[in-house]
């Protein structure tokens, strides 16, 4: 914190943020205007750089005891944030500013509203979070480690960020992604995997891709992982293995009513759990898992092409990353949940009606 002429402490924020993807001169605005409001201390600046995406920028802001780390820009900024802050004990405070905005999208959080994330920046509440913790090996046999918050991907889905036109994604968004898919479709070819949950027997398998996550809603609030939480401790895990373009089909209805709709009600589970037809959709849930690729496959974390990788180690870090919302998220949430479980109730009556 710092002091104030008469002795007393005044909390203090800062600001890490990517002046590629921000108007610098109104987030500077609003920022001010809340500081006098609230009665803090002057704001802490720090930019990030094509050579630092943001965890230095993030550890210095730790280092000068800010009580908030505000971060300002896309899913990359959001991850490197976090790295820098993870397991520090200080919140970050999302202001999105890119195209996916993936982690705000799973939180709730408002997007496009400059004056209300600060808002929530100075006077919201601390939400503990879980991060993921990948640790690769790639092609040329050096290893590194990844924080993500979102979620990683192999195959395809690291395909389709590879050959997304940057161009185009500033035009349209997230229908980028869409139209490299249908550009690389035919030339992807189903990975070969060794794999290992929790420490369980290895097992091998064919897929067309794998998404590791620790939050399960993608670009166009598709619910790719819809049993994920962003702090129930555990990554959740879809292997997507089509034979043909029409098992591509089938996921995209697996992915839009069934887990969309059905997976909302109780009804709707039992439904699915009835169901014991070959599914083009596997799910897994646990803390840790090992994974072992035949030939380099391509990679991403959180919506960041990385290099191509030989094997995967992936953790939870339960309750590792503190973000701050919105005061009445916990009204709102209390208040879905309780609509969400009369729905259910009502469909299952219905049901047994007429039964």
């Amino acid at each position: 914190m710092s002091t104030r002429p008469d002795g007393s402490a005044r909390p203090r924020a800062a600001v890490v943020y990517n002046p590629i993807k921000i108007d610098a001169d109104a987030l500077r605005a609003a920022v001010e205007a809340a500081e006098r409001e609230h009665g803090w201390a002057g704001t802490l600046w720090l930019e990030t750089s094509v050579d630092d995406p943001g965890q230095g920028p993030a550890r210095e802001a730790v280092a000068q005891s800010v009580d908030v780390v505000l971060t300002a820009g896309g899913d990359g900024t959001v991850r490197a944030v976090a790295e820098g802050v993870r397991g520090t004990g200080v919140p970050i405070a999302l202001l999105p500013a890119g195209t996916g905005n993936l982690l705000a999208r799973n939180l709730d959080l408002a997007l496009g509203d400059i004056d209300q994330a600060v808002a929530t920046a100075f006077s919201g509440v601390d939400r503990a979070i879980d991060v993921g913790v990948a640790d690769i090996v790639d092609e040329h046999g050096a290893s590194t480690s990844h924080v993500f918050v979102v979620m990683v991907g192999v195959g395809l889905d690291a395909k389709m960020i590879a050959a997304t036109n940057p161009e185009l994604k500033k035009k349209v968004g997230w229908l980028a992604y869409v139209e490299a898919v249908a550009r690389i479709f035919k030339d992807v070819n189903a990975l070969r995997v060794t794999y290992s949950l929790d420490g369980a027997a290895s097992r091998s398998t064919m897929v067309s891709t794998l998404l590791i996550g620790n939050c399960g809603i993608l670009p166009g609030n598709v619910p790719i992982l819809p049993d994920a939480k962003v702090d129930d401790g555990l990554l959740d895990i879809v292997a997507m293995r089509p034979k043909n373009v029409f098992g591509w089909i089938r996921i995209g209805t697996t992915v839009i009513w069934e887990n969309g709709v059905l997976r909302k009600s109780r009804f709707g589970r039992r439904l699915l759990a009835a169901d014991k037809s070959v599914r083009p959709l596997n799910y897994f849930q646990g803390r840790r898992g090992d994974l072992r690729f035949r030939e380099p496959e391509e990679f991403e974390v959180d919506g960041e092409e990385m290099e191509r990788i030989t094997s995967l180690a992936v953790h939870v870090d339960p309750a590792a990353l503190i973000v701050r919302v919105p005061r009445e998220a916990e009204v709102h949430s209390v208040k879905a949940d309780a609509q969400a479980q009369a729905e259910a109730a009502a469909i299952e009556a219905r049901a047994a009606a007429r039964r």
